[in-house]
């Protein structure tokens, strides 16, 4: 690890959000700081599923094997019960979904742009942390210092000034272009700004956070991720990455925890109470983004119910978008509309997925709101009222489980830096995912003819896509980038998966890999295209 005396970005919050923005800008050349309230990293699951996306990020950030290496064995499966009185006892229903190895395999076979190239990996937040910390530590201009709290800070038009509390109680003064707050649903930073989150609050749960050295080997009902039972205290039971530990939710009071977690495993177990707490479930999006040079990231921006695994995750796609924003900003190639997208877009992205985890907790309410009391009888109406739950649940209970629409298929419409396009424009809140290369999404991962992945070709600048040899123009488009100072690289496509292409034979992609133009020649103004992509705000004709 370096330091520099005056980071360019001083981030607030050390979890998954705070640390993968640390190591973007790191990985861009961005001196940055990242200061935590905590003494150290905490040891509580929180999140435990990084997403298709967020993989493929973290692929690009060069440590998606060493999470898989340390998240739950990749040949496991990734099953989903809902069970009426133990883990002993057969399923009322069973969603299997494949290992990542088994997903590895399909994508191998696959090479329509319908998969991604990563996919998921379960793995707790406190594996995913220490990775991500040590990661960011070991880059050149990064610092990561828990301890620290934020206290205050001073936006000066021009820099920011903020106040940090140390260990000991002193104070110390931290200078720095821009101050992003990565620090959680209570952030100081958001309050400091006077931005509010707007939404709702539903059920509070207990969480309890148990180890037990047996108990998965032991299950009888099946092997799998997640384990929901239907009965009047919302039982939910999570498999931790190396399923030894075990979060249970449920509408019960603490001291109730340990005994449920007992009756629902169903067989005599030895185990240890390691974590008793309440949560409240939000859904709540900020007013803004940012205030001047003052930005939110995460969950101080967004909260959603975990319900679909879409918090950690959104919040890590906005710290992979700010990222290459102020790294083009401070690097003095950005205009002034670069970092003026963030908000554009992720805000968009955080009002979606906020829907969409709306979408999820109802389904999974639907089914919640079916639970007798006579489910557990075995009599005709037991019977009959079970089969009413299994009917519902097995429709509405997949929203939760199968939304790579909603992991991949978001769109930045309307952004400053996308050249929008006329026409009918595919559905970006579909639940299922269809690849396509209407600009503003992701480009669709695909193979070339050598095997390899067209992602894995491309950097952190921006790269002009081409079937066929480039011509005067394209190298007159490549030539105003490098005027302007943005990092550009030209790559041809070799591919059997022309569908994917859907007839064009050109595309601009951003650091991020989303479309900002598509066609089959570049404009004849190579300029206002190179402009309007680096937010110098220029008009491009579609």
């Amino acid at each position: 690890m370096t330091t520099s005396a005056r980071p360019q970005v001083l981030i607030v919050g050390g979890g998954p959000v705070g640390l993968t923005l640390a190591i973007e800008l790191g990985q861009q050349g961005v001196a940055c700081e990242l200061i935590d309230k905590r003494p150290a990293l905490g040891k509580l699951p929180k999140m435990e599923r990084c997403n298709a996306r967020t993989m493929e990020n973290y692929r690009r950030a060069g440590i998606a094997e060493r999470i898989r290496a340390n998240g739950l064995d990749n040949d496991l499966p990734m099953d989903v019960f809902i069970c009426t009185k133990t883990l002993q006892h057969p399923a009322l229903l069973h969603h299997p979904y494949p290992s990542v190895n088994e997903l590895k395999a399909r994508g191998l076979r696959t090479n329509d742009g319908s998969l991604p190239l990563e996919p998921y990996q379960l793995v707790s937040q406190y594996t995913l942390e220490p990775i991500l910390k040590e990661t960011a530590e070991d880059l050149p201009g990064v610092t990561v210092s828990f301890g620290n709290e934020l206290v205050g800070f001073k936006d000066l038009g021009d820099h920011v000034v903020a106040t940090v509390e140390l260990a000991d109680g002193s104070t110390r003064e931290i200078e720095a272009d821009y101050l992003v707050g990565c620090d959680g649903g209570s952030s100081t930073v958001r309050r400091e700004l006077g931005i509010e989150l707007r939404g709702e609050s539903r059920l509070e749960m207990t969480q309890a956070l148990f180890r037990c050295e047996d108990l998965f080997d032991r299950i009888k009902v099946g092997k799998g991720r997640h384990y929901h039972f239907a009965d009047a205290r919302n039982t939910f039971l999570i498999v931790q990455d190396d399923t030894k530990h075990f979060s249970l939710h449920a509408t019960v009071p603490p001291e109730e925890m340990g005994t449920l977690f007992e009756q629902i495993a169903g067989t005599p177990i030895e185990y240890d109470t390691l974590y008793l707490g309440t949560w409240t479930q939000r859904l709540m999006l900020a007013d803004s983004y940012r205030a001047g040079r003052v930005l939110l990231a995460g969950d101080s921006a967004h909260l959603v119910i975990p319900t679909g695994g879409l918090g950690m995750n959104t919040g890590a796609g906005d710290a992979v978008d700010l990222a290459w924003k102020l790294a083009g900003t401070l690097h003095g190639w950005g205009g002034p509309e670069l970092l003026d997208s963030y908000e554009t877009e992720r805000r968009l992205v955080g009002a979606r997925n906020v829907a969409s985890s709306t979408k999820a907790t109802v389904g999974r309410r639907r089914w919640r709101d079916l639970y007798e009391p006579i489910m557990a009888e075995d009599t005709p109406e037991g019977a009959a009222a079970r089969a009413r739950l299994v009917e519902v649940a097995d429709e509405a209970h997949r929203i939760s489980n199968e939304l790579l629409g909603i992991e991949c298929g978001y769109r930045y419409d309307g952004s400053q830096l996308v050249v929008a396009e006329e026409g009918d424009a595919p559905d970006a809140d579909s639940f299922a995912y269809a690849p396509s290369t209407w600009p503003g999404t992701r480009f669709p991962h695909i193979w070339l003819r050598d095997g390899s992945a067209l992602q894995d070709h491309l950097g952190r600048g921006y790269t002009l896509l081409s079937t066929d040899a480039l011509t005067a123009a394209d190298k007159a488009l490549v030539a105003e980038f490098a005027r302007i100072g943005a990092p550009v690289s030209t790559f041809q496509v070799d591919t059997e998966a022309v569908s994917v292409l859907e007839g064009r034979s050109r595309y601009l992609l951003r650091p991020d890999l989303h479309i900002v133009w598509r066609g089959d020649a570049v404009p004849d103004d190579v300029t206002a295209l190179a402009r309007l992509a680096t937010g110098h705000g220029a008009a491009v004709p579609a």
